[in-house]
């Protein structure tokens, strides 16, 4: 088999591939790739058709304008594609706002000339499905035991924090915010790190996408955690939004606001990257949640308290 050539239009994607030994042959990455820093030389395949600067609530109307007239907010470069002659290219199959869309990566691929490449598309909802789309990829490339390798690893490392927390009686409750305007709670594999992390998660929902919840909702659960995660923002963008948010009377009536347990994380490197950081992730909310039995070293760089 001749060396794969791979491009990934997924930062978690990337960041797997990297994970398996596949660095040296990624030769193209999406906009939003950014990890590990090694891989920022390599071209970039894809962009946003909106602007990615501005507030929640501008984001937010952007995307649906965006989506009025177009299948999904993101384009990929067919020439650029022709240019890499790629193998394999991995995308996306479940949110046409987190990622490049399986649509878009077939209608661009149909442009290829010299390459037929293998398009790998997941479509992760759950801590299961982000293991099985790793031993996808792993398939994909011929290395099913660098895929088994990754994917145990993880596994015995968040069993070993669960077996940790699972005994803890007093878990807060917790909320774990996916966007600010419209508030958005995180579902997906997040509830089930909130779980392993010991804490109790109040409205997000395991195997659903991040819903749209009306604020109400998050006074009437008025949690003992909050934790600031959107997708895409790192920890100076969320807190600089929470500035903002805090204004209203709504959220200082908030318990975990009056009592300073309100936190800010990388949302953009960890929560929202279904790949192997996830397990970096649950350490986050073990610190957050119970920082007198854990530090992993994730504070300042991973998330702050909010002051």
């Amino acid at each position: 088999m001749d060396e794969p050539r791979v491009i990934s239009l997924i930062a978690s994607s990337t960041e797997t591939l990297c994970a398996l030994g596949f660095e040296d042959q990624l030769v193209g990455r999406s906009h939003e790739c950014d990890y590990p820093p090694s891989i920022q030389s390599r071209p970039i395949c894809s962009e946003a058709k909106f602007d990615l600067d501005g507030s929640s609530l501008e984001i937010d109307q952007r995307v649906k304008e965006t989506l009025e007239n177009a299948i999904s907010v993101y384009r990929v470069f067919p020439d650029e594609l022709e240019r890499l002659r790629p193998t394999h290219i991995i995308t996306q199959d479940q949110c046409e706002i987190c990622a490049v869309s399986f649509n878009d990566v077939k209608a661009a691929a149909k442009a290829l000339i010299s390459s037929s490449p293998e398009i790998v598309s997941l479509a992760p909802k759950t801590l299961e499905d982000i293991y099985q789309g790793i031993i996808e990829i792993a398939d994909s490339l011929d290395a099913k035991p660098s895929g088994d390798s990754l994917v145990s690893t993880m596994r015995h490392k968040l069993a070993d924090l669960e077996r940790q927390t699972v005994d803890i009686t007093e878990k807060p409750t917790v909320v774990c915010v996916e966007w600010i305007e419209p508030f958005m709670a995180v579902g997906n594999w997040v509830p089930n790190l909130v779980q392993i992390a010991g804490g109790k998660d109040l409205l997000g929902i395991t195997d659903v996408h991040t819903p749209k919840i009306d604020l109400t909702k998050l006074t009437n659960a008025n949690p003992d955690k909050i934790v600031i995660m959107p997708c895409g923002w790192d920890i100076e963008k969320n807190r600089s939004e929470m500035d903002q948010a805090l204004k209203s009377p709504i959220w200082q009536s908030l318990r975990a606001v009056q009592s300073g347990e309100l936190y800010i994380t990388d949302g953009n490197h960890y929560f929202n990257r279904p790949g192997p950081r996830v397990v970096e992730s649950a350490e986050i909310l073990a610190e957050i949640f119970h920082p007198e039995r854990f530090s992993f070293g994730h504070e300042d760089s991973g998330w702050v308290k909010y002051h």
